[in-house]
Order: C-alpha cells, then structure tokens, then sequence
C-alpha cells in the first residue's frame, strides 16, 4: 500500500515540474527569454541616402528597428521640408549642437560670369541663372533628355554662335544657335527641374526649383 501511494506522489511530482525551475511559476508566458551569446555589432556611425534629382520636399522618415526579443518594429516622423537632392540625407548618432545665431539679413547673391559678347551676358549664381539682353523674348519652354531650358530672342541680325561648358555648376552647358529672325538660347541642367522666370528691363532672371 505503501508503494502505492509513493508511486503516485511521484507521478504528480513530474506534472508540476516547470521546464526551467529558475523562472516565477505565474509569470512564465510573460518573460522574455535571451542569451549570454554574443551578437554585437558595430556601433552606428553614420549611413547616407542619396535622393533622385526630382526629389523637393522629404516628407517622412522611418526608421526600423529590431528589439532584443528578436521582433522588428518602426517609427515615423513626419518632417514636410524642401530638400536639395544634390546633398545626401545623414542617418547619425553622433551628437553636434546647432547654433543658436540667426542671422537676419539676406545675403545678396554674387553673380559670376560664365558666357558673354557684345550683345549677350550670362550670369551665374548658385540655382540662378541671370542673362543680360535687351532682345525680345518670344517664349522659353523646357524640353527633357537631357534636361535642358530653351530660349528664343527675336533679332533679325545674325548672333554670335557659341557653345560654353560650364563646370560646378546646376547649369552645365551654355548654347547659341541662329534661325531666322531669332537666335535660340539652350541652357542645359544638371538635372530634373522647374523654373521661375522674371522679366525685368535689359535682363531675365531664371530661377531653378
């Protein structure tokens, strides 16, 4: 009899026995388990993005991240801000403090001379593209492959042809061809662009956007 009653204490014993005795009983589905091996990886340093030349305005970035449980999770914040797709975007932990001047008067942009005639001046300063004529325009349109702005002054006399390279700069390539009664101006880019065009007396100011 006595056999009997320690083989069935026994047998609960092995029901009740918990497959790691070193964890709470009641919290046991609730613990995240992990591992003394080693899985350390380098340290972020710094990755960059390189946008595509038709890219404006960065209107989120998202970031995922796995935990230590092995699951994989994201987060997102919304930004809404102009971008120059010329410029990587940074993805960095290292900490640099922004300045807290601002600086309240405009800088008033310097032109450079790139291209000129007797009749003709190009001007270039960062995304702006100034050209010195007192010719009529008759229309400016944009045309792809490459991308370029296109350019006709009514003159009847013939314009000095020209073909001007133009280094470090969004505006690559300078061209004067005649037709006519009109000279054509074909001003090649860097990239995918719109323009803002404003008309003043003797000059045309192009604005890339």
């Amino acid at each position: 009899m006595i056999r009997v009653f320690l083989t069935i204490y026994l047998l609960l014993l092995t029901l009740q026995a918990r497959e790691n005795p070193f964890f709470p009983a009641n919290g046991d589905n609730e613990i995240l388990y992990t591992s003394n091996k080693d899985r350390t990886l380098p340290s972020l340093n710094r990755a960059t993005i390189t946008l595509p030349t038709y890219a404006r305005v960065i209107q989120k970035v998202t970031v995922e991240y796995k935990n230590l449980d092995g699951s994989v999770e994201s987060k997102s914040i919304d930004l809404k801000n102009s971008i120059d797709w010329h410029l990587p975007l940074f993805i960095s932990q290292s900490y640099a403090p922004t300045s807290e001047k601002k600086v309240s008067k405009k800088r008033q942009k310097k032109y450079k001379k790139v291209v000129a005639n007797s009749d003709l001046k190009f001007l270039i300063s960062g995304k702006t593209l100034k050209i010195i004529s007192h010719d009529k325009m008759i229309r400016d349109f944009l045309l792809v492959k490459p991308h370029r702005i296109v350019m006709d002054f009514k003159n009847k006399a013939a314009m000095k042809v020209l073909a001007k390279k133009i280094k470090n700069s969004v505006f690559t390539k300078i061209r004067v061809g005649n037709h006519a009664g009109y000279y054509r101006v074909v001003v090649e880019l860097d990239g995918h662009y719109r323009y803002r065009l404003k008309k003043s007396k003797g000059s045309y100011l192009f604005t890339l956007r």
